[in-house]
């Protein structure tokens, strides 16, 4: 299924918030709860599945749902289509601070994009969401981010979010380490695995954590600065009382004796 071509705009700085315009007829796929507005003549249905393959059958649909309550993610998403004459916008916010980041899937390698299981906002009818797991058992047992993946497929625009700043970086058969949190996206091309941060001094005293994200092959990679897992520890009781260990084994010790 052809994805519907969908025209949009991104608001907002530090709070994005993106409008998309659709003309007669044409749908846009949503996580439940992410809209902000509609204008009068669109109209909304919530569906069990992302609509991908209308002819898959109750079996289909209640197994694709069951994969999002993996992920974590609401059991059904919320199809809004333009009803009425002419032109008409909706528009959808982000959870968090952040940064909405459009991505033309017909450019992407393979149609695909794997990204984290929270970062899917919203994105044109025909777009195909599932579950993706993490082929490398260190990631899920050690790593604590990206075990559970999701796989989005399709040939139109589909809208990531981030949180912070997002940096698109493309490698060419090179390796890039990243925060566990911090990764946002990439293409199939390349694999994602989670290895232990150097040695045990830099483990202990170094304030980075424990493991790293690696990131191998040739594709583009997308990044956040500010994950809502680091935001969330920052914000908690104590955690704004940053010190050069607070990240290692010797902060969360320190944060151990203190309460």
């Amino acid at each position: 299924m052809y994805a519907h071509e969908i025209d949009y705009k991104i608001i907002g700085e530090d709070i994005q918030i993106v409008e998309i315009e659709l003309d007669p007829n044409e749908t846009v796929i949503a996580e439940a709860g992410s809209m902000l507005f509609m204008e009068d003549g669109i109209s909304f249905e919530t569906k069990m599945g992302d609509g991908s393959q209308p002819d898959q059958g109750f079996l289909g649909k209640l197994l694709q749902a069951g994969s999002r309550m993996v992920m974590g993610e609401s059991l059904f998403m919320t199809h809004f289509t333009n009803r009425g004459v002419g032109k008409k916008k909706v528009a959808f916010s982000a959870p968090y601070p952040g940064t909405i980041m459009p991505v033309n899937m017909a450019n992407v390698y393979g149609n695909t994009l794997i990204v984290q299981k929270d970062a899917f906002l919203c994105a044109a009818l025909g777009t195909k969401l599932s579950i993706q797991f993490n082929q490398k058992l260190g990631a899920g047992f050690f790593g604590g981010e990206g075990f559970i993946l999701e796989k989005v497929q399709g040939d139109g625009m589909v809208f990531i979010h981030a949180g912070g700043v997002v940096v698109e970086r493309t490698l060419n058969n090179e390796t890039l380490r990243v925060d566990t949190g911090c990764v946002v996206g990439f293409e199939p091309s390349i694999s994602f695995d989670i290895q232990r941060a150097g040695g045990l001094r830099s483990m202990v005293f170094g304030g980075e954590g424990l493991f790293l994200a690696t990131l191998r092959g040739t594709g583009k990679v997308w990044i956040q600065s500010m994950p809502i897992s680091k935001l969330v520890q920052r914000l908690s009781p104590g955690g704004g009382q940053a010190t050069k260990e607070g990240g290692s084994v010797l902060g969360q010790l320190g944060n151990l004796f203190e309460g």
